[in-house]
């Protein structure tokens, strides 16, 4: 019984050795430089995005998705939940894919300031493409700090204007300018003022 308890115990220790060794080759792999990961080798990378907007990314027909992998060659498999998983061998390719979908999906952020582009003008104001497929209104009394009497005395179509987002009600993004030009003013006007009364014609 005594030799077959030592013969167990040496038996349990070599095996733990082995278990140490094989540790020790794992380790080292894991701790190697993330320089020698092949750039090619095989990754799939998880998105999520709001479930609203995932008809954004597969497009008409299929067509914005379809673009977005001929261009980055990468996979794409879009869930219901907003689950986006981008399969490539291409570390260049998924980032590309990554940032076409995160252009598609960007939401407007209240608070956030944005250099927009006027896309349309009606008698109430004005809509504003801010993001890449998303426009918000700027209305009437948030397009300057004064009354304006026509939308088209002060815009028009194509002009670029910086626009702060001040609220959102569903879909629907509201923009303001003239919170920017109170900004503006303020930053402009800390201290100016006093010097120009100053040195004024007297």
């Amino acid at each position: 019984a005594g030799i077959n308890a030592m013969i167990l115990q040496e038996a349990l220790e070599q095996a733990r050795k082995g278990r140490m060794h094989i540790l020790e080759i794992m380790n080292q792999a894991i701790s190697s430089p993330r320089e020698e990961i092949s750039p090619y080798a095989p990754r799939i990378i998880t998105l999520m995005i709001n479930p609203d907007k995932i008809r954004d990314v597969i497009g008409k027909g299929g067509s914005t998705i379809r673009a977005i992998t001929e261009e980055t060659g990468a996979k794409i498999d879009i869930s219901d939940d907003g689950t986006i998983l981008i399969a490539t061998a291409d570390g260049d390719a998924a980032q590309a894919a990554i940032a076409r979908i995160k252009s598609l999906t960007a939401e407007a952020e209240i608070g956030e300031t944005y250099l927009g582009t006027v896309s349309r003008i009606v008698d109430f104001g004005a809509f504003v493409e801010i993001l890449p497929g998303l426009d918000g209104l700027l209305h009437i009394s948030e397009i300057s700090d004064r009354r304006v009497k026509d939308v088209r005395d002060e815009l028009k179509e194509g002009q670029q204007i910086m626009v702060k987002c001040i609220g959102k009600e569903g879909n629907k993004v509201k923009l303001s300018r003239k919170a920017i030009l109170a900004q503006e003013k303020a930053a402009a006007g800390g201290g100016g003022n006093g010097d120009h009364g100053s040195h004024s014609e007297e």
